[in-house]
């Protein structure tokens, strides 16, 4: 587990479309080849009578009501070389669902002779009444692995075979990314999506060379979002919230100033920048930009990246920050010489 410092509430028309397009079955899947423990990436989702919808990916489920919303919203970046888990652990069978999955491994014979008498051996499967733990029915869970279902880096680290807790237990320390409150919390901030940032610009057609240029962000989306991950099985929970605290500007020239000097415009009384007024045209912005030479008949590209300060809440009263996240995007900005006209 690296060190780090720092209920989908939608309408109930919104609710049955997505249940329809990203529900999958019930069972966890498994089977690592060979009668092991494979990721499974098995997404369902479900809506309650109010509309809310909750939806579980590789055992875990994601509660995203407060997230952001609309056509611009996207995933925030690690600030820092850390990333959230790639593959994790988390209940996965009860004993009778791992004897239903595995049997049928071993009577096709696929995997061998000497390989299925281990894995019988492995999980007492000739003791009827203690086989794959079923004197702990509703006492426990055999866990399993799960992967990010976008395989990024690192998703097939997580290869440990089926291991049994028992409920009320916390999982062994040695299988990391078991689901804990700070695993679920890092999860959950690979679920949070922020709005885009293309800011508004005055002037907005065209800038001059020399004239200030202002910028600012809709301040009313511009707020804190959060996801909450959760395994109800053994009663555990963790809220990621991120909180954007800054806009940073880079101008795509080095031909231009920014407003403030950094480039950076941090948020005040909830808003980034402030939008322009008439007859403030000369004066400086407290967020924007000035270019210093025209784009010619092209254009300049503008980045504007906001950065989110990210923490988390969790069972028990854990809790803790997490890498701030940044979410940017580029505009073309044209940039006119100002045309003087002699007479």
């Amino acid at each position: 587990m690296p060190a780090v410092s720092k209920s989908l509430r939608c309408a109930t028309v919104a609710a049955i479309v997505l249940v329809s397009v990203i529900s999958a079955p019930t069972a966890f899947a498994g089977g690592r080849g060979e009668g092991g423990s494979r990721g499974s990436t098995d997404q369902q989702a479900n809506a309650d009578g109010n509309g809310t919808v909750s939806v579980t990916v590789g055992g875990v489920v994601f509660d995203r009501s407060k997230n952001g919303s609309g056509d611009s919203v996207g995933a925030v970046t690690s600030s820092t070389s850390w990333s959230p888990p790639a593959c994790w652990y988390a209940p996965k069978y009860t004993p009778e669902e791992l004897q239903d999955y595995l049997e049928p491994i071993w009577e096709a014979e696929s995997t061998g002779y000497e390989w299925d008498a281990k894995q019988r051996e492995k999980y007492n499967a000739k003791d009827e009444k203690k086989g794959f733990n079923k004197d702990k029915t509703g006492k426990g869970f055999w866990w399993g692995s799960y992967v990010n279902e976008s395989f990024p880096p690192g998703w097939d680290k997580c290869d440990t075979d089926y291991f049994w807790v028992d409920t009320g237990d916390p999982p062994p320390a040695d299988k990391e990314n078991a689901v804990t409150p700070e695993v679920l919390a890092e999860l959950a901030y690979a679920e949070i999506r922020v709005p885009g940032t293309e800011v508004t610009l005055a002037p907005a057609e065209a800038t001059k060379v020399n004239l200030p240029t202002w910028a600012w962000l809709d301040g009313a989306e511009f707020k804190p979002v959060s996801v909450t991950a959760s395994v109800k099985e053994i009663g555990i929970e963790a809220t990621a919230t991120a909180e954007p605290v800054s806009l940073q500007i880079k101008p795509g020239t080095p031909d231009a100033e920014t407003y403030p000097a950094s480039g950076v415009c941090e948020i005040k009384n909830g808003r980034i920048g402030a939008p322009y007024e008439k007859g403030r045209a000369d004066d400086a912005p407290p967020c924007g930009v000035k270019y210093l030479r025209s784009s010619g008949d092209g254009t300049f590209p503008l980045q504007a990246t906001v950065t989110w300060e990210i923490h988390w809440t969790g069972t028990g009263g854990a809790g803790g920050d997490l890498p701030d996240g940044t979410f940017g995007a580029t505009q073309d900005v044209v940039v006119q010489e100002i045309q003087a006209v002699n007479r």
